[in-house]
């Protein structure tokens, strides 16, 4: 596979009260994946963002985008990148499309700006002042915004935030679109759903260094339990059996269980991301 980004012993020191926001990391991005950046707050998430996309320059170790130094890249750099950071900032005296009209100046390449506004639902609401719009409206406004200059990698942070589950499936479809289209995702989010829906690999950082890179499926199956936990209708209540899942299909006892009761669900041991997330990075709750 392609290799978009090869990130090499990375570290940045923020000068003012020199605290080390990242700490030696090293990962691949691969042309065509969805990548997520998973951590509490203050691990290093954003800095890492802003590092790969040129807004911090002042960093050690090595970048290489498409096999070439990341500092020797100009301005074009940005002609290849979609930004959708979780604070949209717009302009809220202007409508939505003409917004959209202003930052698509901006570009070389452009997107029909009234198809993606179809595409997320806000066509309506087109020539609204963005000042009347909701939070979940200039979050897709701000995800139009990320796809104008129809670039090669989005750089996504909390893109789904403030989104009812309808319009958060209209913008993870549409990012699922572009990866079927080759394009590549660098995502970070606590939405540990939208990781599991969308991502192909995901690293986890903490105090600025990373301590885990996997598939979901990977983690799922090395954090999880190898067990079945079977309810059962046994005279008028439900019980419950656990068993171990290694030679479960010759497993006397849950064998004659599933021949005598009537099973109301199974269960593997299988853990979710969630508290995955806590297990790895030691934080509880959103990040």
């Amino acid at each position: 596979m392609e290799k978009v980004f090869e990130v090499k012993n990375l570290q940045f020191t923020y000068r003012k009260n020199q605290i080390k926001a990242v700490n030696g990391i090293s990962f691949d991005v691969y042309k065509g994946e969805v990548f997520g950046l998973l951590g509490p707050s203050g691990a290093g998430k954003s800095t890492t963002q802003k590092i790969l996309t040129k807004l911090f320059k002042d960093y050690q170790g090595e970048i290489l985008y498409l096999g070439k130094d990341l500092k020797t890249y100009n301005n074009d750099y940005y002609e290849d990148l979609g930004v959708g950071f979780e604070l949209p900032v717009h302009f809220s005296k202007l409508t939505g499309l003409e917004n959209m009209k202003f930052f698509s100046q901006l570009y070389k390449n452009h997107r029909d700006i009234e198809t993606l506004l179809k595409a997320v639902g806000l066509y309506e609401d087109r020539n609204r002042m963005v000042s009347d719009y909701s939070k979940g409206m200039k979050m897709r406004l701000n995800f139009v915004r990320a796809m104008l200059n129809d670039p090669k990698i989005l750089f996504l942070d909390e893109v789904t935030n403030g989104l009812d589950p309808k319009n958060a499936r209209i913008i993870k479809d549409l990012i699922r679109q572009f990866k079927e289209a080759g394009g590549t995702v660098f995502l970070s989010t606590h939405l540990m759903n939208d990781v599991e829906e969308l991502c192909d690999r995901v690293a986890f950082i903490r105090g600025g260094e990373i301590v885990e890179i996997a598939t979901p499926r990977e983690l799922k199956i090395r954090f999880g339990k190898r067990e079945l936990k079977v309810e059962y209708f046994n005279n008028g209540t439900t019980s419950e059996a656990l068993f171990e899942l290694d030679g479960i299909g010759e497993n006397k006892a849950f064998l004659e269980l599933i021949n005598t009761y009537e099973v109301e669900t199974m269960h593997s041991g299988e853990t979710s991301l969630d508290d995955i997330f806590i297990k790895v990075t030691g934080e509880v709750g959103n990040v």
